[in-house]
């Protein structure tokens, strides 16, 4: 937000002005008229009192162009765009130990919290013994053990995956994640119905999936260059939940795509915390019913967490 002078033959005339971010990497200025020939305390004093009605221009603005524009604010954009360039910083000046520090204590905390979301007792010491001490803890169950390493793996085949989402790459992330546990259903889409504990909606009938995956892949082409990549990350982790592709592991899978997302996109990777996930799921909720901006918020919380992680 700024103050644009324009001078003319009656005088010189004052605006507060914004460029707002539109799809395609195209720009707009949106502009509020303060007043012609006025002095600097004049025109502190209209800034101040302009602010809010230049907000909602820009909102109005944006909601004609594109409804979805409106879910990520200037505030939020340029809050991204300096995680992204912080992180990408930091990680450029990593030695080797450090960044193996950095990737055992996310791979340990992402794999902890996310089986905790799905149910699993194990605990975060217990999961850092599995993977790094290859310590087996005494009770726990052998799909918990596997649900552990096999985590690891598919989350380690992730980062080393160059190409880009597609279905192949999501079949094989769900084969990696439960080989040894869906055994001959690991890596298909599911031939039942399936639901949610606890949601409002029910998940795409089997025979629809391999359809309603097609349009959500579409969609993915379609836009992922045209929107931020936040926005692209949780329109697709809400949309991949609510078809449910898969007997197990969809929560899983998708908290996976959607890092694998943010990572492509140069965002440092999110986990989202067990201990806050009806924060999560009333997010995913909202989202089903056509309210995706709190689960944008919440990748942003995180985001913002995970950028001064490291």
């Amino acid at each position: 937000m700024h103050i644009e002078k324009q001078i003319k033959k009656s005088g010189e005339y004052y605006y507060l002005v914004e460029n707002i971010r539109l799809p395609n990497n195209r720009w707009k200025k949106v502009r509020i008229y303060l007043g012609n020939n006025l002095g600097k305390k004049d025109i502190q004093k209209l800034k101040n009192s302009k602010k809010k009605e230049l907000a909602e221009k820009i909102r109005k603005e944006k909601e004609n162009i594109d409804p979805l524009l409106t879910l990520i604010s200037s505030y939020q954009m340029e809050k991204l765009d300096n995680i992204k360039k912080i992180y990408k910083e930091k990680m450029k000046n990593l030695d080797k130990l450090q960044y193996r520090n950095y990737y055992e204590t996310f791979v340990t905390k992402f794999t902890y919290d996310t089986n905790a979301i799905e149910g699993s007792t194990v605990t975060l010491q217990e999961t850092a013994m599995i993977l790094f001490e290859h310590i087996v803890p005494e009770g726990k169950s052998i799909r918990e053990i596997n649900e552990v390493q096999n985590h690891k793996d598919t989350f380690d085949y992730m980062l080393n995956y160059k190409g880009d989402l597609n279905k192949t790459f999501v079949l094989k992330l769900h084969k990696l994640l439960l080989h040894n546990i869906l055994w001959k259903y690991a890596g298909l889409f599911r031939d039942v119905q399936v639901y949610v504990r606890g949601a409002d909606f029910t998940p795409a009938r089997p025979q629809d999936i391999e359809k309603e995956f097609k349009k959500m892949m579409l969609w993915y082409r379609s836009n992922k260059k045209k929107y931020n990549p936040v926005l692209v990350a949780a329109y697709m982790h809400h949309v991949f939940e609510s078809i449910h592709p898969f007997r197990d592991g969809n929560g899983r899978v998708g908290r996976i795509v959607l890092n694998f997302i943010l990572r492509k996109n140069g965002f440092p990777m999110v986990n989202i915390k067990y201990k806050n996930r009806s924060k999560y799921y009333g997010s995913l909720q909202k989202s089903n019913k056509g309210d995706l901006k709190p689960l944008i918020d919440l990748i942003i919380e995180y985001l913002t967490e995970s950028e001064t992680l490291i």
